[in-house]
């Protein structure tokens, strides 16, 4: 049997997009959790610590997981559009005086889902990294 690439049997469907910024770690974290940021990866504010929900203006549901300042944030993640919930995680990992940013997506439909949410997250990267040098 051929393994698909993208699919775990543990989190089912899912792709990660990551990133080396040339940027400490703190100042990733900072503008990725500010409104600036926020609307770029999530289209809403950061909701502020585990358990607590959010709506994007574009319909886009969810609820905070875990929160680890400086390190992570899991949260599902569902368009008004799907039928059924993901899990997404953004993480800053410091590397020297730069930093790995990466987002996780799990629990995708298929490999269709997975191919457009891979496309969405490597625009989103690009935007963070824009938005980061512009300031």
């Amino acid at each position: 049997m051929t393994k698909e690439v993208g699919r775990t049997a543990d989190a089912g469907w899912q792709v990660g997009v990551s990133r080396t910024l040339p940027y400490p770690a703190a100042a990733v974290w900072e503008f990725l959790t500010s409104r600036a940021g926020a609307e770029i990866w999530l289209g809403a504010v950061v909701p502020g610590g585990k358990g607590e929900r959010y709506e994007t203006a574009g319909g886009t549901t969810g609820e905070v997981r875990s929160y680890r300042e400086l390190d992570r944030i899991r949260l599902t993640w569902r368009p008004k559009d799907w039928d059924h919930d993901s899990t997404v995680q953004v993480t800053v990992s410091p590397s020297g005086d730069r930093t790995v940013v990466r987002f996780h997506q799990e629990w995708l439909a298929d490999a269709e889902e997975r191919a457009a949410q891979r496309e969405h997250w490597k625009g989103v990267v690009d935007r963070v990294a824009d938005a980061l040098a512009a300031r």
